[in-house]
């Protein structure tokens, strides 16, 4: 495995982007400046978890609606979370579908 700017392995840093949904996401997007495998998780945490946070926000406000949808989004969260998780664990770029094609793009070094 590679050492990151951090100075964690990059499976291990991967993992971490998605521990806390988009937050870490966020975290690890400033503070990894070289390890694209790590900035790729970040950006996509961000995506998806950022993304299902504003929907499950918007389905609250609904009344009875949300009763059905917080437990169907909690459901997404929990299975993207592990997956996404597992996945960085084994050092893969698992790409979801929009999500992993836009943190691909997006997750490259800015350039100077």
């Amino acid at each position: 495995m590679v050492k990151t700017s951090t100075g964690l392995e990059d499976n291990v840093a991967g993992l971490l982007c998605y521990v806390a949904g988009w937050v870490s996401g966020l975290i690890f997007l400033l503070i990894e400046t070289e390890n694209k495998f790590v900035r790729f998780h970040a950006v996509q945490s961000i995506i998806v978890f950022g993304t299902l946070n504003i929907i499950g926000i918007a389905f609250g406000w609904i009344p009875f609606f949300s009763l059905f949808m917080w437990p169907l989004v909690g459901g997404v969260w929990f299975v993207l979370w592990v997956v996404l998780m597992y996945k960085a664990y084994q050092g893969m770029i698992y790409k979801l579908p929009i999500a992993g094609d836009l943190a691909e793009k997006w997750s490259s070094k800015p350039t100077k």
